[in-house]
């Protein structure tokens, strides 16, 4: 509309026309654009509050899970503990003296007083009554003994390495696990390198106090040096000679080799590995242990030992 047209039409408006019809169609169409505006607002609104839900609705749902999570460690813990008490309480453990049996396994070529070597080979063996422990699990196949640790339980083995990661003695369903015996390996006739794996449990059960072996007073104190093994067949003695934690790697879980030089080579791999130097002399001739374990979600805890006395059971 021209100015002119424009002007002519406001000078014919009457007051009525301006109340009757301007002033409705203003009030119109301000109400139509705040509607609009409200519109945009409460979607804008609404995609606000959905996102916030769905930020809500999953950290519930997190919540939940962390909490059966925690739930179900708990569950598994107390039932590793309920067992551990029950086998403590039922299983003979008893310290031997040696007999004429008993023999001293690749000692070194000089007996010099200062190696501890010669304080270790006296310590007495563990004699353990397997009795009862076979009764409850026929996969037993031996008890371990860890000095400056909690390890001081009954090992299992079967078919696989993953059975007894989520089962525990009693061959329950249990995340703790148990502390068994590499398949590969056999017990009644050790191979160069016997491997025991467990979980490393942040309450301290199975393998979860093995990172003590990191700390000075542990490696201080020479009596948490040895390892001791009983098996249904024989008694055994081990000294330490390597402990570390490294990336996760198989190459330590080696158990056959193809020469005498390969097997020293992998020896002192091990030993190159060690956050201390425990001076212990090898030959082709010895037979190590390895406890090997989680130390993170990244890493693993190691420790080896070597084989320095043993005692067939009658």
């Amino acid at each position: 509309m021209a100015k002119i047209e424009r002007d002519e039409f406001l000078d014919r408006l009457t007051p009525e026309d301006i109340e009757n019809i301007i002033l409705p169609t203003l009030k119109a169409d301000k109400e139509k654009r705040l509607a609009e505006r409200a519109y945009v607002v409460e979607k804008k609104l609404s995609k606000k509050r959905l996102i916030a839900f769905l930020f809500l609705f999953v950290f519930i749902g997190l919540g939940v899970f962390s909490g059966i999570k925690v739930l179900a460690w708990k569950i598994d813990s107390d039932n590793t503990y309920a067992q551990i008490e029950l086998i403590n309480e039922s299983v003979v453990i008893e310290e031997v003296e040696d007999t004429e049996t008993t023999e001293i396994v690749n000692p070194p070529v000089e007996e010099d007083p200062a190696n501890p070597y010669w304080d270790y080979i006296k310590m007495k063996l563990i004699n353990v009554d397997f009795t009862e422990l076979l009764n409850i699990n026929s996969d037993t196949k031996g008890w371990l003994q860890v000095n400056g640790t909690n390890i001081n339980y009954p090992f299992v083995q079967t078919t696989d390495n993953e059975y007894y990661l989520k089962k525990d003695f009693n061959q329950k369903n249990n995340s703790a696990g148990w502390v068994y015996l590499d398949y590969r390996n056999d017990i009644s006739n050790l191979d160069r390198n016997t491997i025991l794996y467990a979980h490393g449990r942040q309450n301290g059960t199975m393998f979860g106090s093995l990172k003590n072996i990191f700390k000075s007073d542990w490696f201080n104190d020479t009596n948490n040096h040895v390892i001791k093994l009983s098996t249904l067949t024989e008694n055994t003695l081990w000294q330490v000679f390597s402990v570390y934690h490294i990336p996760t790697t198989s190459d330590y879980l080696k158990t056959e080799f193809n020469s005498d030089t390969e097997f020293l080579e992998f020896i002192q791999m091990l030993e190159n590995r060690s956050q201390y130097d425990f001076n212990v002399e090898f030959n082709a001739a010895d037979k190590i242990l390895t406890l090997s374990t989680c130390y993170n979600d990244a890493e693993r805890v190691v420790l080896h030992a070597k084989l320095i006395k043993r005692e067939v059971r009658s």
